[in-house]
């Protein structure tokens, strides 16, 4: 199997304040043909992504999130309603699937859990999805640090939605008014080691295949590996994704296809963890490797219609989607997932 870093993913650079004309063209050609990119000289200090991932690992030097007890982690509870999307969940709590909506399908898919467990924050100034915190005594500082890093994240998200619409064939600004109110989600993502005979027999997974339905998604991943993406020339064979320092992945979600008419690829992929080649003496058994991840997954205001933009429609090439709100797609997304 190729390196996919090297065989289909290209690597863009956004070193220009304003991305240049050969970036902006490199970016949406690989959100055509691909739907993902790898960007480097993205404006993210690494020192500030590294702090990030130091705040969730386990057996860190001093008790990060993931290695709270669990009682301590199940006072920021996800709620049962699956689109407030907010607080912690617990390994098996969440079952990614992708466009399974029927209670039978998604009960079946359940007997297949996915092994992680997660935190997810938004904005702090949103009154109908309000964040859940750890109590402040339980991990002084976590807070802080992510309401910061979560409006780092933002300051990433113009650049690139004008990059996008400029390579498009739009006005720089025309996704702008839609993104005003920063209605993304900062998810912190744990996977822990387990048989790895369970994954490869197909009776536990990481993430299961699927695709983002938000406009674009931000992937800060460690070097473990696990993330794959499914070959578009050959459906149903998956690809690794594997971390290339100083860089980010980032992929097309459902909101910008359907934006585009399928111009632009909201590619499916999922989470298969690495596992060790050798048996944990501890437990007789062959593990998965741990991993960490943090997507940053952007999104337009709640009451924004998608409908396809004027430059991905015509006479001889008609919508194939009809209106929808960004509020109505996430909605009916998250209740099939919890």
């Amino acid at each position: 199997m190729g390196d996919l870093a090297q065989d289909l993913i290209p690597v863009v650079d956004l070193a220009a304040s304003e991305p240049a004309e050969q970036a902006t063209s490199e970016l949406c050609k690989a959100f055509r043909e691909v739907g993902f990119a790898y960007i480097k000289n993205h404006g993210i200090p690494e020192e500030k992504i590294e702090e990030a991932f130091a705040w969730i690992l386990t057996h860190n030097q001093s008790r990060k999130f993931f290695d709270l007890p669990q009682s301590a982690k199940d006072k920021a509870p996800h709620p049962p309603e699956g689109w407030h999307h907010r607080g912690y969940s617990s390994i098996g709590r969440e079952k990614v699937t992708h466009n399974l909506f029927d209670k039978n399908d998604l009960a079946q898919q359940r007997k297949v859990p996915d092994q992680k467990e997660s935190y997810e924050l938004g904005r702090e100034n949103d009154d109908v999805m309000t964040n859940i915190w750890p109590p402040a005594d339980t991990i002084p500082g976590f807070r802080d640090f992510f309401v910061e890093f979560y409006d780092v994240c933002n300051a990433l998200e113009t650049k690139l939605l004008r990059a996008i619409a400029v390579g498009l064939r739009l006005p720089a600004d025309y996704f702008d008014a839609c993104h005003r109110g920063r209605d993304n989600q900062l998810r912190l993502l744990h996977y822990p080691p387990f048989a790895a005979e369970l994954l490869e027999s197909g009776q536990a997974d990481c993430i299961g295949a699927h695709s983002d339905f938000g406009t674009i998604t931000l992937l800060f991943q460690d070097a473990v590996g696990g993330l794959e993406i499914e070959d578009q020339k050959n459906s149903g064979r998956f690809r690794p994704v594997p971390h290339i320092p100083g860089t980010i992945v980032v992929n097309i979600g459902d909101m910008l296809m359907r934006w585009t008419n399928d111009e632009l690829r909201s590619t499916i992929h999922r989470v298969r963890t690495p596992s060790d080649t050798e048996v944990d003496p501890e437990t007789g058994v062959r593990m998965t490797k741990r991993r960490y991840s943090i997507p940053f997954f952007i999104g337009a205001d709640p009451s924004t219609v998608v409908d396809c933009v004027p430059t991905c429609h015509g006479p001889d090439r008609p919508k194939r989607y009809e209106p929808v709100t960004t509020a109505e797609y996430f909605n009916m997304r998250m209740n099939a997932l919890y």
